[in-house]
């Protein structure tokens, strides 16, 4: 397994950081693909109705859902303080206690979902036109929600290992089945946005066995068996502190985008259509960044444990300048295409595509602001400071996004105002994100100091 691990205490560290992040940012566009694919072929073949059916339920998934995701931060940094440590009972435990985590959310995330989810799209002022359709989509991918959760959880422990290569691999797998169960079950079947449900379910099983597999067959402290699975008290504890307010964190993002798309259906399905294909452009432009995020977590969580603290610094300022520059160029060239890649998700609604256009300018070049917050909130969560993390994204981003959409865009009730939103918040919450990073790593130790001798 060596020659897949990018070894994080030690070596070149850009290349290291790159070499790490250049997977994970393509393990993440091919999940994302999953949803791309979803809705390029209901946009081709069945209409910008369930379209729009399908982005109505985003959101309120996305709050379900992030609770639970959260955790796996806890388990990223549970597994990369024991693999810095060098310390094997340590990797056993959070691996397995992490599987089992996974196992129980998804059974949770299923029975709190799938019987509430025509209600939350009703409180989300979902348009009736399409409400069946996004009720349908939104249970069945809640009910399955759970293989999502165990190759995310399996993914979380490769990665804090040093390997982020296998995960894309399974992932991208998973992706080729995915496409080819879309366009069986919609063109074949004609199960319109059940088929595309489906598909996603199938695929996300496909890749939780792949990821669980390759853990079972490893032969170092890495290494997952059935028979060991247990939930430590010790690391569930550590997984819960880094991850619940993670998750809490991610949820509040969901609410904030709640009421945002609440927002959006106001106005009808064209601007709900148009907001859902420029928001599926916008994730693979998040992905690329957050890959940074996600090394800047690992990275500084592996050096933490290996009390390498001096490495810490310089792992948190290569990520934000590389996260930076590329959320610029993507950010820049996302508002230069916007048609033709809009054109690839609506093809029957010009209005949609105006839409979509116009949301564009608003989340395009100054997405960079995000890409800096994602780096920043990352590095805190990597140092054990998840909550600081929490606190200030709920005001950054949850507090601010809904005083603007209840006073300024109450004013102005006009779909720009709606998006300028984005753009406001990110950037005060790079701002405050970075000022208490900074108040963080004062209290972070200027020299290296040993390991204890039993880990060695």
């Amino acid at each position: 397994m060596r020659k897949n691990n990018v070894n994080m205490i030690s070596g070149p560290l850009a290349k290291n950081i790159i070499a790490f992040a250049i997977p994970v940012i393509l393990g993440g566009w091919m999940q994302l693909f999953f949803n791309a694919a979803d809705t390029i072929v209901i946009g081709q073949f069945c209409g910008s109705a369930s379209v729009g059916a399908m982005g109505a339920t985003g959101s309120i998934s996305a709050l379900i859902v992030n609770l639970f995701m959260g955790l796996s931060s806890g388990v990223s940094v549970a597994v990369a303080n024991a693999a810095g440590s060098r310390d094997h009972d340590s990797i056993q435990k959070a691996v397995h206690t992490a599987v089992l985590t996974a196992m129980i959310g998804g059974v949770v995330v299923a029975a709190l979902g799938v019987p509430l989810a025509k209600d939350l799209l009703r409180l989300m002022d979902t348009p009736e036109s399409v409400i069946d359709k996004s009720a349908l989509y939104m249970r069945i991918i809640l009910a399955g929600n759970i293989f999502s959760m165990m190759y995310n959880f399996g993914a979380a422990i490769m990665r804090a290992s040093g390997d982020s290569r296998r995960p894309l691999y399974f992932i991208s797998f998973s992706g080729m089945i995915n496409v080819l169960l879309n366009l069986f079950f919609v063109i074949v079947l004609h199960l319109d946005v059940a088929g595309v449900a489906l598909a996603t379910v199938i695929a996300n099983a496909i890749s939780a066995f792949l990821v669980l597999r390759s853990l079972s067959h490893r032969t170092d402290a890495f290494r997952f068996s059935i028979a060991n699975l247990k939930i430590h008290k010790e690391v569930f504890l550590k997984i819960l502190r880094i991850g619940v307010p993670s998750g809490i964190q991610g949820s509040m993002f969901a609410i904030s985008n709640v009421i945002i798309q609440s927002s959006v259906n106001s106005f009808g399905e064209a601007l709900v259509a148009g907001n859902t294909a420029n928001a599926n452009i916008n994730g693979f432009m998040a992905n690329a960044t957050a890959g940074f995020a996600v090394a800047s977590l690992n990275f500084t969580g592996q050096n933490v444990g290996a009390r390498q603290y001096k490495r810490i610094r310089k792992v948190i300022i290569n990520c934000m300048c590389i996260a930076a520059g590329l959320g610029l160029v993507l950010g820049a060239a996302t508002q230069l295409l916007a048609r033709p890649l809009l054109g690839l998700y609506i093809t029957d609604s010009p209005q949609a595509l105006e839409y979509g256009v116009l949301r564009s300018w608003y989340t395009g070049a100054p997405y960079v602001f995000y890409a800096v917050y994602e780096v920043f909130s990352a590095s805190i969560r990597g140092l054990g400071k998840s909550t600081t993390s929490m606190i200030v994204s709920l005001g950054g981003i949850g507090v601010t996004r809904v005083i603007w959409i209840y006073t300024v865009f109450a004013r102005w009730r006009t779909p720009g105002v709606l998006y300028l939103s984005f753009p406001v918040s990110w950037l005060l919450t790079a701002l405050l994100m970075g000022m208490f990073l900074l108040l963080a790593l004062r209290k972070v130790p200027n020299v290296d100091e040993p390991l204890p001798e039993h880990n060695m």
